[in-house]
């Protein structure tokens, strides 16, 4: 028996001017700003991930009725959830389409942002020996996961039976996947939603884990 009411898949943004530029933009103020959005590669790279979606949609027999399109609000997120619902001739200001704060990207603090992409590398270190504690003044990895358990149960709450995918970014995709991996392989018969199973697996053996779920700019994936 699944663990959630909707099959999900997940998308990274298409490459980014931030990643482009070698700049991380994490801060809601600064990954809002349209300057922001996406390069014309990523716009080529969302364009692609719109076709492998269509073609996992049509394989599995599920009409475009059923498709219901979440993502992050900042400008490189939006940008793809866009490009994707314009693809599958889906109304981006309908209600198909939702844009859900909770799954922003990962704030990394006032000494990384807008600074190299090289940082990453120090942040993981961090991650890796406690993702409890996060970079000053940024979010941890049981911060995000947090938010992210939250953005799963309005999904829940709000859809059902139906093919989501969720847009969003590199950490917070990878920090969902390991949450949801873990829910899946340790739910207990005392539980029977999914919120509740989210909230147990938020412990550190998990969260740790997070790096091995990157996913590449523009790339698609099942979650569930």
């Amino acid at each position: 028996m699944s663990i959630a009411k909707n099959r999900y898949w997940i998308l990274r943004h298409g490459k980014s001017i931030p990643n482009e530029r070698g700049i991380i933009v994490s801060s809601m103020e600064n990954g809002t700003r349209p300057e922001f959005q996406l390069a014309p590669d990523g716009v080529h790279q969302a364009q692609l991930a719109a076709q492998l979606f269509q073609n996992e949609l049509e394989a599995k027999y599920i009409p475009l009725a059923d498709v219901r399109i979440c993502y992050s609000p900042f400008s490189r997120t939006t940008h793809t959830a866009n490009l994707v619902a314009s693809f599958l001739n889906l109304p981006f200001d309908g209600p198909q389409c939702k844009v859900i704060e909770d799954l922003r990207e990962r704030y990394f603090g006032p000494s990384y942002e807008l600074l190299s992409h090289d940082k990453y590398e120090e942040i993981w270190d961090i991650d890796g020996k406690d993702p409890l504690v996060g970079p000053g003044g940024g979010e941890s990895v049981k911060d995000v996961a947090g938010r992210l358990a939250s953005a799963m149960a309005t999904i829940e709450s709000e859809f059902e039976g139906c093919a989501i995918l969720v847009v969003s970014h590199g950490d917070p995709l990878q920090i969902l996947q390991a949450i949801m991996h873990a829910a899946n392989e340790h739910k207990e018969p005392t539980y029977n939603d999914l919120a509740s199973i989210l909230k147990e697996v938020q412990v550190a053996p998990v969260l740790s884990q997070h790096r091995k779920y990157a996913l590449q700019t523009g790339e698609l994936r099942v979650l569930i």
